[in-house]
């Protein structure tokens, strides 16, 4: 929300505190934290930089689900400040990504294109119903918005993982899986640049100490 509006009288957006936001937040953490053990294991078994990426995505995310419920019912200030942290928190995920791609890149790594498959699909399965309970909540403060942004980019990224394991499984080659990985990285910056601007705007509206 621009300064120029809330200058004008117009209240501060909502931190969703209600139950159902709660709740949506409690299941969205307890299937990603379980999610985030699946995929590190079968990624790392299976050798397949999307998969391991796709892990580490939902580890974050299972603490920034954590992390927005810690802070709601909160001033503005606290909770633009919490999605500065889960801002950056994407950022660096996404520069992670891009190593772990490169360091595989340079190795010449060919991941495991059938558990690629099978994980994919449960993952998305997994982001399909977690982004389906938070749809409802993409508008509101940074916080919320933050939820929403990370639960539609997982859900992009499992398919793009899918994608990823049809190439490998087609060419025999790595390449699929590190352009998907390349994706996803692209896809944690972004995002981290809306939060993060989204969040700055309401720490200038909202300084500390006030609303």
């Amino acid at each position: 929300m621009g300064a120029s509006c809330c200058q004008g009288g117009c209240q501060p957006p909502s931190d969703g505190a209600g139950p159902r936001f709660r709740r949506a937040l409690w299941a969205a953490l307890v299937i990603n934290a379980g999610m985030f053990v699946v995929e590190i294991v079968a990624g790392m078994a299976a050798g397949s930089s999307a998969l391991q990426a796709d892990s580490l995505d939902f580890l974050g995310d299972a603490a920034n689900y954590g992390v927005s419920l810690f802070v709601l019912g909160m001033s503005l200030h606290h909770r633009a400040r919490a999605s500065v942290l889960k801002g950056a928190t994407m950022g660096a995920f996404g520069l992670w990504v891009l190593v772990d791609t490169t360091f595989h890149l340079l190795n010449g790594t060919v991941p495991e294109a059938a558990t690629m498959g099978i994980v994919g699909v449960i993952a998305l399965i997994a982001n399909g119903a977690v982004a389906a309970m938070l749809y409802a909540f993409r508008e509101g403060d940074s916080n919320m918005r933050s939820v929403w942004i990370c639960s539609r980019n997982d859900a992009i990224g499992n398919i793009a993982v899918l994608a990823a394991a049809s190439g490998v499984f087609a060419t025999g080659s790595g390449w699929p899986d590190f352009a998907v990985a390349g994706i996803m990285a692209a896809l944690a910056l972004s995002g981290s640049a809306q939060v993060l601007r989204h969040a700055l705007a309401e720490l200038r509206y909202s300084p500390a100490g006030q609303g």
